[in-house]
């Protein structure tokens, strides 16, 4: 390196030293200004060395002035610093600034020693060097106390100003003023310093510099706003006395509120008690000396004695206040004619503030009356304010509350009714200070019955304490709950309002006799679902081990078990729970020859558990491992059925419907019945004196009747007269279920064309009026449609109609026209009807259809001949009668009122869509349908382009090509042979490669006569017996 860069350096200084020292005698603080000082000592020894070029070319001269200047230039920002910025930014930040600056100056004094050689010829440059860079090199002076003190103190308001009291940031703000060198009390020229803090955080800004600005300006004003015993609106006719100031020695100089415990310290200043001792704790935190907040002082001392004479003159402030605060509230409170709402709100905020800030004083307001006027205008004036106010009044009496005279006034005075009305409210204050209130009142267990009993609170309660949206109302009902829910009298209310936590507690770890009382308590209770649900998981366990216990408990637990197993979910944990094998020892065991009442019980158990389909199938019964659908079980059920008690035969009735209902049981179940003679013994109560043995007998015999066809009808007609049955179906005073399940009874048995017709002990034609009339009145009730008798009841009725749509006799098909019957079936075919609808409704046009053959060699339907008043006219004058339109299938004047066509009765489409049913049967009865009009080749010529526009032949061949051998493979091969015996229909199916793979593995694998229609369609489809081939002259490819 050569001069000329020392002399570059050189400059840099001189330019960095210039700005540093400009202003300089100006700068208040004395670290910038000690280093200003430094500064201007370099600048001297700079000119010197700048007459002196030959030094220059040194290299230690030149690496100790880049030293220098780089320095210099890093103290540069922080210089500016304390030159631009506010004082108040200044200090928050003094601490770093003063590291800064002398971290800096102790560089430069090591940067100074190496020019100690290089100086060696000049001694008077060389000593002020030396002299500098000593200077420079020792340790300078810390900032300030008070200044230290204020950095942290602000910088413990920028940690978290919540956790800083008032009092405390109070005497922050006093040392602040302190190191300003502001009076505390002068509000303007420290308002003047925040705001200049404000414009140096207009930029950028941290989020503790702008929390340190919050907490400055809050404090001033607070310190600002004129202090009171209870602000609020003056009204003119209390203007002069509506409040009487404070005088300012009442006030904490760090509160600037009225003093409740004076004490004055050491220096002689009075503050409250609680906001100095925040202070002093603060300044033991810090690991400082305590001091005197307004003077600045440090203290010696720490004891605070009480200002007894200031105290006593501010009591008899505060007692003159009061007076004239419960004055006014008394006034507006009681007045009869509407107030304005701000008057309002201005009394309850100051009888709140007496209340909260001289709790001594509460007697007063409550023998003023007030409490008794609150609770008046919750009472009487509920619907003229709001819910806001109604929140604050509400405010108001859980201060008050904690007076024990005032909370007898108010209860004596109804208010747990009242407050259970503001959980409703339409503002969360409102609710939020009623659950408030219920909680300090539950907090006593004599209020704790007198809130559960109260209309609607539990249920209240429950909703708010589940509702996650929102968390502090949730929380505060919880807390009320659990209160109430230590009175073990309030158990079962809880339980009603969907509260069973207590409940199942009770019963799975109290005492022996708490488990008896609570499950006779179960028994007794009406359980929503989710109840039931409940209960069964957490203590239906109990409740099933109960059943071995002594007959007592048993007795009581089989209570409770009845009212859990009417759920379906609960009786299929029940069944995991080992219930059944219980159940049934208790069932099949007597005493002495006669049935108990836990017999009885335990047969309606058992009943409502197979009443559904599910777990109990798979399950042991007994200890000997049989199920309730095995032939032991079954046999000792009737056994049992003739020798029990009335009540118990209508649940044996009960459990048997269950079994047999059971796809999974109902097979072995009829059959054991009926190898047992059980018919016999079932059908002598379908006349019994009580409903129940009617309705499950009816049911339990209609369901064997689907089982066991034809051979059940001969046996139960042997036994039963049918008129009986008819009598009890026609009459009104019967029971919906009975009539629900007579209907479904006869529905599955046979009978002729004349019991069908005329024969009056049997159905005729007044059933058929009835039926219709009632399936209307079923279809149009939507809820009662889709409930589980609802769907067997519509089930029965269109079995009914089967009975006359079945029939070949001309004057019931004559009847059925008349009555459109028709157009019911249809109604049922579509895609929101239940699976056994839509079979019964195919199968009802089926035979419909079939009896069109006979219905058009008769008359009913040759064309009318013409009447009226121009009918003589027409055969005078010779015209012609036009010819009727004959229906290509039937070749007959088919019409859609008065025939049963399914092509003019717009049947054919909803029965091809019947085919995508996912019920098999469903699909069956359609093709079954389908089948009366398209076996006649001649029928299918004729109508082919109808069939075809309405997709028949497309439907019927991916049906094919997608159902599985069996029955309804083989009627659909039939129709498929039928329909390429057209050969105009065989030439557009020729080319379909799929159809001839699916006749093929039909001819594999199909039944007999299956194989037989599939062999002649690929004949008709004119496929070679060598391999899959088609004759390239065969027809083309539909375009689909």
């Amino acid at each position: 390196m050569t001069s000329h860069g020392g002399a570059a350096a050189l400059e840099c200084i001189a330019l960095f030293l210039a700005e540093i020292c400009a202003g300089g005698e100006e700068n208040r603080w004395d670290t910038a200004r000690r280093f200003m000082d430094f500064a201007r000592r370099l600048e001297c020894i700079v000119h010197r060395l700048a007459r002196e070029p030959e030094l220059l070319s040194s290299p230690a001269v030149r690496t100790a002035l880049g030293g220098v200047a780089a320095d210099l230039d890093a103290a540069r920002p922080t210089i500016s610093v304390y030159r631009t910025r506010s004082p108040i930014y200044i200090l928050i930040h003094c601490v770093p600034l003063f590291e800064v600056l002398s971290s800096r100056a102790t560089s430069i004094a090591a940067w100074l020693a190496l020019l100690d050689a290089p100086l060696s010829t000049l001694p008077d440059l060389r000593k002020k060097v030396s002299d500098l860079s000593r200077d420079m090199d020792q340790p300078h002076h810390k900032v300030t106390d008070t200044e230290e003190r204020v950095y942290a103190g602000l910088q413990r308001v920028a940690a978290d100003a919540k956790q800083s009291s008032k009092a405390v940031l109070s005497a922050t703000v006093m040392d602040l003023a302190r190191a300003l060198g502001i009076d505390p009390t002068d509000h303007t020229k420290l308002g003047e310093q925040i705001k200049l803090l404000k414009v140096d955080l207009s930029g950028l800004s941290s989020v503790a510099e702008r929390r340190i600005l919050v907490s400055l300006e809050k404090t001033l004003h607070d310190w600002s706003r004129e202090p009171s015993l209870a602000g609020g609106l003056v009204v003119s006719s209390f203007e002069e006395e509506a409040q009487i100031s404070p005088f300012n020695n009442f006030l904490c100089p760090l509160t600037k509120e009225v003093m409740k415990d004076p004490v004055v310290i050491e220096s002689s200043q009075t503050y409250e008690r609680a906001a100095i001792r925040h202070w002093l704790d603060r300044c033991s935190e810090d690991e400082r000396d305590p001091t005197c907040p307004v003077t600045g002082l440090i203290l010696q001392s720490l004891e605070l004695k009480p200002n007894i004479g200031l105290s006593g003159a501010i009591e008899e402030w505060v007692n003159r206040n009061v007076e004239i605060q419960i004055k006014l509230a008394l006034q507006y409170l009681g007045e009869e004619t509407s107030c304005p709402v701000e008057r309002i709100e201005m009394v309850l905020d100051n009888v709140y503030r007496i209340s909260e800030e001289h709790p001594a004083y509460r007697y007063k307001v409550r023998n003023s009356g007030i409490v008794n006027l609150l609770v008046r205008q919750l009472k009487d004036q509920s619907s003229k304010i709001g819910s806001e106010l109604r929140g604050k009044t509400l405010m108001v009496m859980l201060s008050m509350v904690k007076d024990g005279e005032s909370k007898q006034i108010m209860l004596e005075e109804g208010i747990i009714k009242l407050v259970i009305r503001s959980l409703t409210g339409r503002s969360e204050m409102e609710k939020e200070y009623a659950l408030k209130l219920l909680l300090e009142f539950s907090n006593e267990l004599d209020y704790c019955t007198k809130i559960a009993l109260e209309k609607g609170a539990l249920v209240l309660l429950s909703s708010i304490a589940e509702n996650p949206d929102y968390p502090t109302l949730s929380n505060l009902a919880e807390e009320v709950l659990a209160n109430l829910e230590k009175v073990e009298d309030n158990v079962q209310h809880l339980a009603m309002a969907g509260r069973f936590q207590p409940l199942v507690t009770r019963l799975c770890s109290g005492a022996e006799d708490i488990k008896l009382e609570t499950a006779t308590l179960l028994g007794k209770m009406s359980l929503t679902n989710i109840g039931k649900d409940y209960i069964t998981r957490q203590g239906g366990q109990i409740l099933v081990d109960m059943l071995s216990c002594s007959q007592e408990q048993k007795k009581s637990s089989l209570h409770a078990l009845v009212n859990l197993s009417t759920l379906d979910e609960s009786a299929a944990i029940l069944v995991d729970f080992g219930i059944l094998p219980a159940l049934t020892n208790i069932l099949f065991s007597k005493q002495q020859d006669f049935f108990t009442e836990t017999n009885e019980l335990a047969a309606s158990t058992i009943a409502n558990i197979v009443s559904k389909s599910g777990h109990w199938e798979f399950s042991f019964a007994d200890k000997e491992g049989h199920h309730m659908q095995s032939e032991f079980i079954m046999h000792k059920l009737l056994d049992l059925l003739s020798n029990s008690s009335c009540r118990c035969q209508a649940a044996i009735l009960h459990i048997l419907c269950g079994i047999v209902s059971s796809p999974r049981a109902s097979d072995i179940s009829a059959s054991c019945i009926k190898s047992s003679d059980g018919i016999k013994s079932l059908v002598h109560y379908v006349e019994h004196p009580e409903i129940k043995h009617r309705v499950y007998s009816c049911r339990l015999l209609s369901l064997l009747s689907e089982k066991l066809g034809h051979a059940f009808s001969e046996e139960f007609r042997a036994y039963v007269k049918i008129v009986s049955l008819r009598i009890k179906l026609l009459d009104a005073d019967s029971s919906p279920e009975e009539t629900c399940e007579i209907a479904c009874l006869l529905a599955n048995l046979s009978f002729s064309d004349d019991e069908v017709k005329t024969d009056p002990n049997c159905l005729g034609y007044d059933l058929l009026a009835w039926t219709i009339a009632k399936l209307i009145e079923q279809q149009s009730n939507s809820s009662g449609r889709n409930s589980r008798r609802g769907r067997r009841i519509v089930y029965g009725l269109l079995g009914l109609l089967l009975h006359y749509a079945r029939s070949s006799d001309l004057e019931i098909i004559a009847i059925v026209q008349k009555n459109q019957i028709m157009s019911i079936f249809l109604e049922q075919l579509s895609s929101h009807s239940h699976s056994r609808w839509k079979h019964q409704a195919a199968l009802g046009l089926k035979y419909l259809s079939e009896s069109i053959r006979a219905s058009v060699a008769t008359d009913l339907l040759e064309p009318q001949l013409q009447h009226g008043l121009c009918s003589p006219f027409l055969l005078l004058c010779g015209r012609r009668t036009m010819a009727p339109i004959l229906c290509p299938l039937h070749e007959a004047p088919c019409d859609k009122c008065n025939s049963f066509c399914l092509l003019k009765g717009n049947a054919i489409k909803p029965l091809i869509d019947l085919m995508g049913d996912d019920n098999m049967d469903v699909q069956l009865a359609a093709v079954e349908a389908l089948s009366t009009v398209l076996l006649d080749v001649q029928s299918i010529k004729n109508a082919k382009e109808e069939l075809e526009q309405l997709g028949v032949f497309d439907a019927m061949i991916h049906l094919f090509k997608e159902v599985r051998p069996g029955k309804l493979q083989e009627h659909v091969t039939l129709l498929l042979e039928k329909f390429f015996q057209v050969e105009m229909i065989a030439m557009d199916y020729s080319n379909d490669q799929g159809l001839v793979m699916a006749l093929i593995g039909a001819m594999k694998y199909g039944n007999a006569n299956t194989k037989r229609y599939a062999q002649d369609a690929l004949a008709n489809l004119r496929v070679l017996s060598g391999g899959i081939k088609v004759s390239s002259n065969q027809g083309k490819k539909r375009n689909r």
